[in-house]
């Protein structure tokens, strides 16, 4: 077998770079699977890297520039102990500056060009070896969630500016019907608190894909399920599918991201509600407390799901709709978020025509116990 010369390249290039910038020491980092920054070269002739750790917050997170799993940055510090200049690791050049002005440093121009120089090095040579596909659509944006969740957010909030104008503009109309009035308030309310869940939602993802820690505060089980349901409840009405929620559970309290809770119920009752409508079946969810658990349940009467396909709905992109109908991601949420965040399972009981329960089981951790004055 032939070794593969990158790495020797790899060197010679943040070599090169080091002595065009004077002598400073060039560094190239990959963002690992926890959204860290590590460095893994150095054009010193024996590495030092207790001074290459990357400042996320004064470098990346000043520009908002996404930190995505697997990508690679070369840069250095201009002064030593000041900040750092860094550049991404590309195949393509950037695009030229706006009407032609040139603005960057030239410290910035040269980690560019050391940047482009380590992506084609690592680029496989149709000559030795074919091609590794480019990745598809879905993997890209699985690696992108800190963009994804700025571009969704941001027009949520201007949509919730407007809805609160919206809802000014009804209370004090003149002409409304008091009963018609409260009726269209009571609505207009409840798709304020949809999109309010939603921005949550899409800033805490944001923040972890940043690297930032994920939400984690105690909270009540049973609220978040009832809030959930009562969301879901017009949604599922519109395409003429009753949801049903029976909570039998209150006061038990979980740790975690009350979010993630939420977002992986509503990915269980969007699923059932969809596999309903052919048959115009309800949905119903259900929360208990069995021993030490808690059961949370959502169970429909829709078409079912084959037996060769149980083993794969959680993989990721997996999805037995028509294209442009579901991505095939949010099972693999449900049982990532269910699993890592409060230790807990998932399992499924289905059949062809049968419909199909999704049942979580979350152990209670430790709960507080208030104690009596005497």
């Amino acid at each position: 077998m032939v070794p593969d010369p990158s790495p020797e390249r790899r060197r010679e290039v943040l070599r090169q770079a080091s002595v065009a910038l004077q002598g400073r020491v060039v560094t190239l980092w990959e963002v690992s699977s926890r959204a860290e920054v590590i460095p893994v070269l150095t054009s010193a002739p024996t590495p030092q890297y207790r001074d290459t750790r990357l400042d996320l917050d004064s470098t990346l997170h000043r520009w908002s520039a996404p930190i995505i799993q697997g990508s690679r940055w070369v840069g250095c510090r201009l002064d030593e102990g000041g900040p750092w200049c860094v550049a991404p690791v590309r195949k393509q050049p950037s695009a030229p500056p706006p009407d032609s002005v040139e603005r960057r440093s030239r410290e910035r121009i040269i980690l560019e060009l050391a940047g482009l120089c380590l992506g084609l090095v690592d680029q496989p040579l149709t000559t030795s070896r074919p091609r590794s596909p480019e990745p598809d659509a879905l993997a890209e944006l699985v690696r992108q969630p800190s963009v994804i969740a700025h571009e969704v957010a941001n027009p949520l909030t201007a949509a919730l500016a407007s809805l609160d104008l919206s809802l000014d503009l009804v209370r004090t109309a003149e002409s409304l019907d008091p009963a018609f009035r409260a009726e269209l308030l009571e609505e207009l309310a409840g798709v304020g608190e949809g999109m309010e869940q939603a921005i949550q939602f899409l800033r805490s993802m944001q923040d972890r894909a940043r690297g930032g820690l994920a939400r984690s505060e105690r909270f009540d089980a049973g609220q978040v399920v009832r809030s959930c349901v009562a969301l879901e409840r017009p949604l599922a009405r519109k395409r003429g599918i009753a949801l049903h929620g029976v909570i039998a559970v209150s006061g038990v309290f979980l740790h975690g991201d009350p979010n993630a809770l939420y977002q992986v119920l509503t990915n269980l009752i969007r699923n059932a509600v969809a596999a309903s409508r052919e048959r115009n079946t309800p949905v119903l969810v259900t929360l208990k407390k069995v021993g030490e658990t808690l059961r949370l349940a959502v169970q429909d009467e829709g078409v079912g799901i084959a037996a060769e396909h149980l083993e794969r709905i959680f993989e990721p992109g997996f999805t037995t709709q028509e294209f442009g109908s579901g991505s095939g991601t949010g099972l693999t949420v449900v049982r990532q978020i269910t699993q890592e965040m409060f230790g807990g399972a998932v399992r499924v009981d289905s059949a062809l025509r049968r419909g199909a329960t999704f049942e979580l089981t979350l152990p209670i951790p430790a709960q507080r116990t208030v104690r009596e004055r005497r």
